[in-house]
């Protein structure tokens, strides 16, 4: 029944070779959300396993009937592979009929966790953030402060970034990056210089036990919106209080987990909320807002599907036999 079927491979320069804007992404995360209102699209909260050994195992899960698929995402971050000379971070993608259950393509998911991470957070900030904001910061200089740059690049008029992380090389690149798109750069010697001045705040420091929190969002300015990747390590997560507007990426998916991204007591919402107009977004120009995501199956499915699509109709990827 399966004779002469084949499997879509596509590597992360496959994926960067499709051409997926911002734009494209935050698209392709609305009608998934709207497709989950309707009745056609499904995701399960994630499920994680810590050994206790400094590794973080993952997986998510999401099916969508238009189009007919379904993805899941398997995830290691492993601490130790700074001396491998590999990658913290390493995850594939496979992709299933979601009618039939046949298999239809596994693609690398770095690629896809870093687009659809910064997308999450471009539809959050369309309804969280000024439209005017100029700086943008970054507290952590990895894959997703870079990521993220391009999102916000793209979306809002910015003059400037500011910076503060651990690793020069990485804090190297995101300024030769700002510098590419016309941005002039300031390094910080703090994370709280950081939120002095920047008008859009991307945290993505690596997950490890060792990290104490030092960022309190008291300190951020009138009209400055955060988008927090990394579970809010940093953070003081008690001065979340102080702002006007906490959104998390899933209000189902947070009940199920132990450990909280805030106290549900000043969480407001989530981003299918802001979507559908269900939850607020920017009231005044003065607000502080924030985004507080753990990771959400819905734009590893939406980034994935838009993926394979745009794939089959340029042909890129390697074709592997079933």
């Amino acid at each position: 029944m399966t004779e002469g079927r084949e499997i879509l491979y596509l590597s992360e320069d496959d994926l960067a070779e499709l051409g997926i804007t911002t734009a494209d992404s935050v698209r392709a995360i609305e009608e998934m959300i709207h497709g989950r209102a309707a009745g056609k699209v499904w995701w399960a909260p994630k499920a994680s396993i810590t050994p206790g050994d400094g590794r973080f195992m993952m997986a998510t899960l999401a099916v969508a009937n238009e189009p007919p698929v379904m993805a899941v995402k398997s995830l290691l971050l492993a601490p130790d592979n700074d001396e491998r000379g590999l990658p913290r971070l390493n995850s594939v993608i496979s992709v299933l009929d979601s009618m039939s259950g046949l298999p239809l393509a596994t693609m690398d998911g770095n690629w896809v966790t870093a687009v659809r991470t910064a997308a999450l957070s471009a539809v959050a900030a369309k309804q969280l953030a000024r439209e005017d904001s100029a700086i943008a910061g970054f507290v952590g200089c990895g894959v997703q402060a870079r990521s993220h740059l391009v999102a916000f690049a793209s979306m809002f008029p910015l003059k400037e970034i500011r910076v503060f992380g651990r690793g020069r090389a990485n804090i190297d690149a995101l300024c030769a990056a700002a510098s590419d798109l016309g941005l002039s750069s300031v390094v910080c010697d703090t994370g709280a210089e950081v939120l002095d001045d920047a008008d859009l705040i991307t945290t993505s420091v690596t997950f490890s036990d060792g990290v104490e929190p030092f960022l309190d969002a008291a300190r951020m300015q009138p009209g400055s919106f955060a988008t927090i990747t990394d579970l809010a390590v940093p953070w003081f997560k008690e001065s979340f209080a102080s702002l006007d507007r906490v959104i998390i990426d899933d209000l189902e998916q947070e009940a199920a987990m132990e450990a909280k991204l805030a106290d549900p007591a000043v969480v407001q919402g989530d981003l299918s909320g802001l979507v559908l107009g269900q939850a607020p977004g920017r009231g005044a120009d003065t607000d502080r807002t924030a985004f507080v995501f753990r990771g959400h199956a819905i734009g590893d499915l939406a980034l994935s599907a838009l993926a394979y699509q745009r794939a089959v109709e340029s042909g890129l990827g390697t074709r592997i036999k079933a």
